[in-house]
């Protein structure tokens, strides 16, 4: 079973101060002395066969040597577009599985992949997200290329919001500690950035 790892990078940094006409990309904010993109991929290159990056626009400005694969329709936006866009590149590189995270939540778990993959197939269904106390994260997801097709009809319909579409196929929670902190913690506005600095140390 191979699975591709997508790096969701498509968000703006329109809470971090900036200009709203150019608020930036989330991805090449600095943490640390490297980008929250750097800090992605490092953790999650050990869990995964190989990572494509989806955003759109010129892919080149993420100086990465990474696939940089665009929304399939750039008209719609949000999570569910670019796990589509994973889909249907893992399908034509011969992938059973794609594994999601967001750029913008640099501590995600070390075992997040393994831990979703068994919480799918513990409770026999095909899906899988994250979990830390009450609160699931949809972004952090298991999804096969199976149901590329089935997200792609449902899009077309107006599917926009993850667990809706999930809760149709049988979604797992794949449950991770939340102590000394939530590791879903995610960068939105310049205080989460000192934040993030602080849990570095």
């Amino acid at each position: 079973m191979k699975t591709y790892g997508v790096i969701l990078a498509g968000g703006l940094a329109r809470r971090m101060g900036g200009a709203a006409e150019s608020p930036g990309d989330k991805a090449l904010i600095m943490l640390g002395g490297r980008t929250l993109l750097d800090r992605a991929v490092e953790r999650f290159a050990p869990q995964i066969d190989s990572i494509v990056i989806n955003a759109n626009g010129d892919g080149s400005r993420f100086s990465t040597e990474l696939a940089v694969i665009p929304d399939l329709d750039e008209s719609r936006s949000g999570p569910l577009a670019g796990v589509l866009a994973g889909l249907d590149y893992a399908k034509r590189e011969g992938a059973s599985h794609i594994v999601t995270i967001a750029v913008d939540t640099p501590f995600f778990p070390n075992n997040l992949v393994s831990g979703l993959k068994q919480s799918a197939e513990a409770q026999g269904v095909p899906l899988a997200c994250a979990k830390t106390g009450d609160r699931t994260h949809p972004v952090f997801g298991f999804w096969p290329v199976a149901l590329a097709e089935d997200l792609q009809e449902a899009m077309d319909a107006g599917m926009r919001k993850v667990d809706r579409w999930t809760g149709k196929h049988g979604c797992a929670e794949a449950v991770f500690e939340a102590e000394p902190f939530d590791p879903f913690f995610n960068v939105n506005t310049p205080e989460d950035l000192i934040e993030a600095e602080r849990l570095l140390l």
